[in-house]
């Protein structure tokens, strides 16, 4: 019986801990907090809700996430892969959509920890992670044109295609000083690592957070020197408000539930995806093993808390982990101490994020879609075989001319279909005629004189290599269609090497019997061991076919081959 092994590492690492790890973990948690502010603005703004909301999940969620997660320096938090999801359910569900949603998605994280699926989550076959990820950064991308040029645009579109069109039609309404804003915040921010990369203390600060001080300061100026309004600032579009919400739900309905089950399924499994991701990749940078099952339940709870207090889904953030990892973090604590820096923030500075001009937050949300858009790993998959491309392609476009729900959905059949491909491929199956090589039976049995095994007249010698199911049945029939000489009178079938069989592999296997048998052809199986010929005898295979023809060894099966031919 499968168990539930909840069990977080900030309680494994506070046995061993120590004034020299806190001082390391406490200076790494700051810096997180300090990259973190802008992002959680700017995802917050990006997704359709209030820049406060943003900081309310960095706080909620981090926590949660350090507290109760199965990675040391895992940090938790709204992150980009999460923006067009959320805004398309604030379209058509509004907010308390949003929140029902997400609570739903909380549960069935807590699910996929709770049945061990933390190990098969991270199988997803890479091409279609690359392609929804890639799809997501064009899609970020996309919606931040009218903001990082100041176009004036009574409405953006939804879809894609019409986006660029409009944003085509309205280039003429630009405005110069906006859009000066917002390519100089994506030049600083590119630029500033080669800034600051010969002082450790400059090195240590964010190129995002950077660009928002200098750019927020600049337009500042502009206003009170040059007399210039025309740059719209987050205080223009959205009342800030530092006080900390209270605990709400939401009023739940069995219809509304119903209607967000699929884009609550979609939070889930790209939440999953992205925190083991990015847990994955930590632990190759810290030489640690991360839990993945607590992990997916820590997941599960902080998108069970965020929504309460008024926040939105959060994972696991990698560049945030990064970052944590960076500049020394190792415990837990660190992710502790970076949400209770963006609470202090939120309590005391909140108010100075209405100057923060809004062309500067898409400036760095293109820095964020460039990191994000993967486009190396793009281009390698592009050289792969079809397979791959395919997948890439039909999960990119999905992303991006639709929307994300449909095209994990699309993905995942398509990974499953590609799964029972590749598995069915795994599974070989050939004739032997006249002799079996002696060499190749003594390196598994040592038994009997194999010198003269020959195959008699009249008999048939197939062996299947790998599991039989999916598939097998098909390649027998096409083998057997092939053989053109006389029919047999026994059909000998080598199991030896089938490590197991599932219902399909039987159904298949007893039709091939039946019709056999109907043409007058006994069926002998050789080399079943003990796992398969239970399966075989509990389905009641035995029964139909005879105990006497399942045969331990290829000796026995041709011994009873002669008998019967000789009958």
């Amino acid at each position: 019986m499968t168990t539930l092994a909840f069990k977080p590492k900030l309680l494994q690492t506070l046995l061993h801990y120590n004034k020299q790890q806190f001082t390391t973990d406490l200076l790494a948690g700051i810096i997180v907090g300090i990259v973190a502010l802008p992002l959680a603005i700017a995802f917050g703004i990006a997704s359709g809700v209030t820049p406060e909301k943003g900081i309310i999940t960095a706080i909620v969620a981090g926590l949660i996430i350090s507290v109760l997660g199965g990675s040391k320096v895992q940090i938790g938090g709204p992150t980009g892969a999460f923006i067009i999801i959320i805004y398309g359910i604030i379209q058509q569900y509004g907010f308390e959509g949003l929140t029902i949603a997400t609570l739903m998605a909380g549960v069935f994280l807590i699910l996929f920890g709770v049945l061990h699926l933390g190990t098969i989550i991270k199988y997803i076959p890479y091409p279609i992670v690359v392609g929804f990820t890639s799809g997501i950064a064009l899609t970020i991308f996309t919606t931040q044109i009218k903001d990082l040029f100041g176009l004036t645009m009574e409405s953006v579109p939804s879809d894609f295609i019409e986006k660029w069109i409009a944003y085509i039609q309205h280039f003429t309404t630009i405005d110069l000083w906006s859009a000066g804003v917002g390519i100089g915040s994506v030049a600083v921010i590119a630029g500033w690592p080669m800034i600051a990369k010969y002082n450790n203390v400059l090195k240590k600060l964010p190129g995002s957070l950077i660009a928002i001080i200098v750019m927020t300061v600049a337009v500042l100026l502009l206003k009170q020197y040059a007399g210039v309004d025309s740059v719209e600032t987050i205080g223009d579009r959205f009342s800030i408000s530092n006080k900390l919400p209270g605990a709400e739900m939401p009023a739940l309905s069995w219809d509304v539930i119903k209607g967000l089950v699929s884009p609550a399924i979609t939070i889930a499994i790209l939440g999953a995806i992205e925190s083991l991701l990015s847990a994955t990749v930590a632990d190759g940078v810290i030489g640690d093993r991360h839990d993945s099952n607590t992990e997916l339940i820590a997941q599960g709870v902080a998108n069970l808390a965020s929504p309460i207090f008024g926040g939105i889904p959060a994972t696991g953030a990698i560049a945030r982990t990064m970052t944590n990892i960076n500049n020394g973090g190792r415990t837990p604590v660190a992710g502790i101490v970076h949400a209770a820096v963006l609470l202090l923030i939120f309590l005391f500075l909140m108010p100075l994020a209405q100057y923060i001009p809004m062309a500067c937050l898409a400036g760095v949300l293109v820095i964020v879609s460039y990191n994000m858009s993967g486009w190396r790993s793009f281009a390698s998959i592009m050289k792969n075989p079809k397979s791959d491309v395919i997948v890439l392609a039909v999960t990119f476009l999905l992303t991006v001319i639709f929307d994300l729900t449909i095209a994990i959905e699309v993905g995942l059949i398509c990974a499953c279909l590609l799964f029972m491909r590749r598995m069915a491929e795994t599974t070989d199956v050939k004739v032997i005629s006249d002799e079996i090589d002696p060499e190749e039976e003594q390196s598994d049995f040592q038994m009997g004189n194999l010198e003269h095994l020959t195959i008699p007249e009249g008999v048939e010698v197939y062996e299947i290599n790998g599991p039989y199911f999916f598939g097998a049945g098909n390649k027998f029939e096409d083998l057997m269609s092939t053989m053109g000489h006389q029919r047999p009178k026994v059909r000998i079938i080598r199991m030896r090497k089938v490590p197991f069989v599932d219902s399909t592999g039987i159904h298949n296997l007893t039709n091939l019997c039946a019709m056999s048998q109907a043409e007058g052809i006994q069926v002998v199986l050789s080399g079943v061991n003990e796992k398969v010929q239970a399966v075989l005898h509990k389905a009641g295979f035995d029964q139909m076919l005879g105990e006497e023809n399942i045969c331990s060894h290829i000796n026995i099966a041709l011994e009873r081959a002669n008998r019967l031919i000789q009958k």
